[in-house]
């Protein structure tokens, strides 16, 4: 499950769905396969983001809910509908970023077993060689990628890796021209375009890698959501323009 689905607008719906998936797995595994319910970023869909953040009934009867499977995980009954038939036990896998948004009683020890992923180098250096797997990385390069960046998530990695083939596709656009792409993507007669697997050497890997952290400085320097509240945040946004007499309605 998504935590998308945990918020609906009616009441109890998100509740029920959770249920029957939760009696969907368990009949799984009575046809004797391994089975599993696994939700999503559980913290976005149930979690407490800060005083502004509505809690709704549909949030509070997921909570309601996961806490009473936790307590009876072989009795669980859909509305309306009460069966005295017991139910394999079906383990629930949640994943999150940010657990203490959640319902204290929900995660309390006894209900939900919490890790922490904390990856260390050589987890690191190996999830790594995963994404570069297909492109012919050496492991050495691999490894000095990850300790040039050793603060960065592994996910920065797998977007130095899409930023080389996003290229590929610039060169696309850039030769058949913008107003053609249209005609080349849909319905076309020579079928969609085939692209050559770029060559990615480490160069290049820790020449994307400084741009990306560039960016991730330039989002950190700008912080546009916490000066919009105030009142010189525009003032602030379009200085330069007012300076250079080119902002729209500087005169008035």
């Amino acid at each position: 499950m998504s935590a998308g689905e945990l918020e609906s607008g009616n009441a109890g719906e998100p509740a029920k769905l959770i249920r029957q998936r939760y009696r969907e797995a368990a009949d799984v595994i009575k046809k004797g396969k391994m089975c599993a319910l696994f939700i999503n970023d559980l913290d976005a869909g149930t979690g407490r983001m800060g005083g502004t953040t509505q809690y709704t009934v549909n949030n509070q009867m997921v909570n309601a809910t996961l806490m009473n499977i936790a307590d009876n995980p072989t009795n669980v009954q859909l509305p309306s509908i009460y069966n005295k038939e017991t139910i394999p036990r079906v383990p629930i896998i949640v994943t999150g970023n940010d657990f203490p948004t959640l319902y204290a009683p929900l995660i309390r020890d006894g209900r939900m077993e919490k890790f922490y992923w904390a990856p260390t180098r050589e987890d690191r250096i190996g999830v790594c060689k995963g994404i570069f797997r297909l492109d012919n990385v050496h492991d050495y390069d691999v490894a000095k990628l990850v300790d040039q960046f050793p603060g960065q998530s592994i996910d920065f990695f797998g977007a130095l890796r899409a930023r080389v083939y996003d290229d590929e596709v610039r060169k696309w656009i850039a030769k058949v021209g913008i107003e053609n792409i249209g005609r080349n993507l849909v319905n076309s007669k020579d079928g969609p375009p085939t692209f050559q697997k770029p060559a990615m050497t480490i160069d290049k890997l820790m020449e994307y890698g400084n741009l990306l952290v560039q960016e991730q400085q330039n989002v950190k320097r700008v912080q546009l959501a916490d000066k919009y509240l105030s009142s010189d945040a525009l003032v602030d946004a379009n200085a330069d323009a007012i300076q250079q007499g080119t902002f729209y309605g500087s005169s008035a």
